[in-house]
């Protein structure tokens, strides 16, 4: 009976919160890097794509709100401001990573972004009051080496590689923020809505500084650039920042970064596979995953051996 009973415990349904939510993190992990790939396909501009990602984010999400959960978007004077504050970073943030592609490289912009876990075990202690954890330093550290161990950063990129860390010290402190208003009871979506508002308006200001062709560059796209625009914006933006915004209840800004750190990860795979850029990839590539891999597993287990109660 005991067997029996083992048996049929093994073919349940799993229920367990704590998967259920490792496999939503990981699933916004492979849209976020599929933003990448959208991107090379577009073949306008960095602020002109980030422009019009942004403004239909916004409106998509704005209507989601109206239209689907039948509610309103307006806020009070001091939600908002924090919310457009939030999007302003976000827009920067963007502007900040593909200029640093433009810059240097795909791979040094990832390099770089990757020490995003890094500058989050700072960025939250500090905006959140509470003792910074050695240990994530720790986590933080193997992660960049094992970033740099695939990208292959050359001396000479610094310009590109230091727009690329601004990019992600920017992300630490927009997700941190972000979290402290969702903790709050803020709604994903109308978050998403008036964040990407904010964005809109950065990284228009930002067209006539990056674009040759000015402003009119916005107006000069190809029919299928509309697609790829669409699914950044409405997948991998309003779906991906709404699915963000509600993980962040569950999991600390920095756990979220640090599994974010495969992106790049997953992003070289998937141009490996429609790019055929396995080429170009050296044996350093599997080294630095299996690194990103290590650190993602040992942050359960020291954050166990490790609990706040032990900090204090």
């Amino acid at each position: 009976m005991a067997r029996a009973a083992t048996a049929r415990q093994c073919f349940q349904p799993i229920e367990n919160p704590a998967i259920s939510t490792l496999l939503q993190l990981h699933l916004l992990v492979v849209i976020f890097a599929a933003t990448t790939i959208l991107g090379r396909l577009a073949s306008v501009s960095a602020p002109v794509l980030v422009t019009w990602r942004c403004l239909l984010a916004a409106i998509g999400a704005f209507l989601w709100v109206v239209l689907v959960r039948k509610r309103t978007v307006l806020l009070g004077g001091g939600e908002i401001a924090k919310l457009l504050g939030v999007g302003a970073l976000i827009g920067l943030h963007w502007l900040c990573l593909f200029g640093a592609v433009k810059l240097a490289n795909v791979s040094i912009a990832l390099a770089g972004l990757a020490t995003l876990s890094l500058f989050t075990a700072f960025s939250e202690p500090w905006l959140t009051r509470r003792r910074v954890k050695p240990f994530e330093v720790f986590l933080g550290v193997i992660v960049c080496a094992g970033i740099c161990l695939i990208a292959g950063v050359e001396p000479g990129q610094l310009l590109g590689l230091g727009a690329a860390l601004l990019s992600a010290l920017l992300a630490a402190v927009f997700m941190v923020l972000n979290r402290g208003i969702v903790v709050k009871g803020g709604d994903p979506m109308t978050m998403v809505g008036w964040e990407m508002l904010a964005a809109t308006a950065v990284c228009f200001l930002a067209v006539p500084l990056f674009d040759r062709s000015g402003l009119p560059a916005l107006m000069h796209l190809q029919a299928i650039d509309w697609l790829w625009i669409g699914l950044l914006a409405w997948v991998c933006t309003v779906f991906a920042q709404a699915l963000t915004n509600h993980l962040l209840r569950f999991i600390s800004a920095y756990r979220f970064n640090l599994a974010a750190n495969f992106e790049p990860v997953y992003g070289i795979i998937g141009a490996a596979v429609l790019f055929q850029e396995h080429q170009n990839l050296q044996p350093a590539f599997y080294l630095g995953a299996l690194t990103i891999v290590l650190a993602n597993f040992l942050h359960p287990w020291l954050q166990r051996r490790f609990p706040p109660a032990a900090e204090t």
